[in-house]
């Protein structure tokens, strides 16, 4: 039994050596610079998913370099295109045969809200592309209104399978999509406010 017990810690420990080696390898290849990846690294840890806000920008770092708006036009690109992505999965999983009337009535509703979601981030994006120094002020208060708002109408869509209205598998599904899409829309949210908080 020992011998048995031994074997699986020798395993688990070189799976974990392995994970970590190879956490480390892919954290290290988007490096276009040390310092820039850093300066990701360094934003990040001020946002509420710091882990999740390093892993889904430190590709870009080459793009972001060490800029600021970079780095909040990025979170936003990579929020806007997990926003549609989601929201096209749901649209598929609402058909699917089996759901119960109320489940098809959450998970369209869901697909409405995050239709939304979109709009307010493309529209953020749009607007954050045309700031100048005379207007700094006004579309920065705009975009993290708009952002704001599709943190909510991301919430609002999570609300709608609370309790028992899904079945197991297809709340966990939407659950965990939903969940990341927020989770990314607060932290593009956090690099916008620093963002404006530089200019204040």
């Amino acid at each position: 039994m020992e011998s048995f017990s031994s074997h699986i810690l020798s395993a688990l420990l070189f799976l974990l050596a392995f994970t970590t080696s190879m956490d480390s390898a892919s954290a290290a290849r988007p490096t276009a610079g040390g310092t820039n990846t850093e300066f990701i690294r360094t934003s990040c840890s001020a946002t509420t998913y710091p882990r999740l806000c390093y892993t889904s920008l430190s590709t870009h770092a080459a793009a972001v370099r060490q800029d600021h708006k970079l780095l909040a036009l990025t979170a936003l690109s990579v929020t806007l295109d997990s926003a549609r992505s989601t929201s096209t999965m749901m649209g598929k999983l609402s058909h699917i045969r089996g759901m119960r009337p109320r489940e098809v009535g959450a998970m369209k509703d869901c697909v409405e809200e995050l239709s939304e979601s979109v709009y307010q981030l493309s529209r953020s994006m749009k607007e954050m592309n045309e700031i100048k120094g005379s207007n700094f002020g006004l579309i920065m208060s705009d975009v993290q209104t708009w952002v704001s708002a599709a943190l909510t109408d991301e919430d609002t869509c999570m609300e709608g399978f609370a309790g028992k209205v899904m079945n197991g598998k297809v709340k966990t599904a939407v659950r965990e999509k939903i969940v990341n899409v927020a989770h990314l829309t607060s932290n593009a949210l956090a690099l916008i406010n620093s963002y404006a908080a530089l200019h204040n």
